[in-house]
């Protein structure tokens, strides 16, 4: 099945990882991929220690729009790298597993993972595979092959207040 968690709200992540977690108390193995993230961030600890195998964006640490071209090229390069290893990772496991690709719609619209790969993917899943996308304006693939569709839709955040994000609930 596919699961995708969008939208302008807080809280695609976090219900990834609340996955991942259920998943990791059932011995199924879990990947989970995050795109773009640099910040180095609790949750990704957490699983790890759990006994996920997290491959981390490695980002440079600025918005998409202020990367230059060596930036994006490299950027690219690690998206593109994490991916195709946890692919490898997933069809090792022989068994159900839990492949999470974070923030895999902002990786998409931006060109920094390679569409097609992830096209193939979402469009002829592993078997026994349970695939969770998220990210803001999915892609229409994503919306009509999605079992699981899950909006979070911002209401109201303390950011737009002035208020930073915090260590332990933000990252």
């Amino acid at each position: 099945m596919i699961h995708l968690y969008f939208g302008e709200g807080k809280g695609k992540t976090t219900a990834a990882l609340g996955l991942s977690a259920r998943a990791l108390g059932s011995s199924v193995p879990v990947v989970f991929v995050q795109f773009l993230k640099s910040r180095h961030a609790g949750e990704v600890d957490s699983l790890e220690k759990l006994g996920a195998v997290v491959l981390r964006g490695k980002g440079c640490g600025k918005f998409v729009s202020a990367m230059d071209e060596d930036e994006r090229r490299e950027t690219r390069r690690i998206s593109d790298a994490n991916l195709s290893r946890a692919l490898s990772i997933v069809s090792e496991c022989g068994a159900p597993a839990l492949l999470v690709l974070d923030e895999v719609c902002a990786a998409w619209n931006s060109s920094l993972v390679d569409r097609g790969a992830v096209e193939s993917l979402v469009m002829s899943p592993p078997p026994l595979l349970e695939l969770v996308l998220t990210g803001r304006n999915p892609p229409a693939v994503f919306l009509e092959r999605a079992d699981y569709i899950t909006e979070m839709v911002k209401v109201r955040h303390p950011f737009d207040s002035g208020v930073a994000a915090r260590r332990g609930v933000e990252f």
